[in-house]
């Protein structure tokens, strides 16, 4: 299964710090993914101006086409001014509408405190949904006070990636499950 985690901030290194240990801990537990890692303070892309994403090149059109081949996407991102920020808003506007069709998607947020808990449901889990994406109910949101020296001190929240991460693995297996069998009903 190809599993695509972003880091979807250009700055900061909170939400890099809980990425890394989701990727770490996808590859401890599940040996059958694939893990790639797009943070995207790594990559000039640029402003979507509204073509397909298969005519972007570049680091643009890497990262779109990335996104596009994933089967499940982890999206990591901080909390900015009561919103997601920008760069990864962007890089959704360079996908088509119907761009995380079967795909699960899931939820990790950094911010510097407890007041921005329901910008994922209000921001993130509508353009999830909008693009058809399989969300992932639950997310993980860890305030700033969980972080030190770019590691993550409270145990619980190494607990919630985890559990995060196996309830996206069985939505995941389950969705592509249910697919192939829909799809053999049609005999082709």
């Amino acid at each position: 299964m190809n599993v695509v985690v972003v880091a979807g901030s250009i700055a900061g290194s909170k939400t890099r710090t809980a990425v890394d240990y989701t990727v770490k801990s996808l590859k401890e537990n599940y040996s059958d993914v694939d893990v790639t890692l797009l943070d995207l303070a790594e990559y000039n892309v640029q402003f979507s101006d509204g073509r397909n994403y298969l005519d972007y090149d570049g680091d643009t059109g890497y990262v779109a086409r990335t996104l596009m081949k994933a089967e499940v996407l982890i999206i990591g991102t901080p909390i900015f001014q009561a919103s997601i920020p920008g760069s990864l808003k962007n890089v959704f506007d360079l996908l088509p509408g119907d761009g995380l069709r079967d795909k699960t998607a899931a939820m990790i947020v950094t911010a510097g405190s407890a007041r921005h808990y329901l910008i994922a449901e209000q921001q993130l889990k509508p353009i999830l949904g909008y693009m058809k994406a399989q969300i992932v109910q639950s997310y993980v949101f860890i305030e700033e006070d969980n972080f030190y020296r770019r590691e993550i001190t409270n145990d619980d929240v190494l607990f919630r990636i985890d559990r995060l991460l196996e309830d996206t693995m069985v939505l995941a297996e389950t969705s592509a499950k249910i697919r192939e069998a829909k799809e053999a009903e049609y005999d082709f």
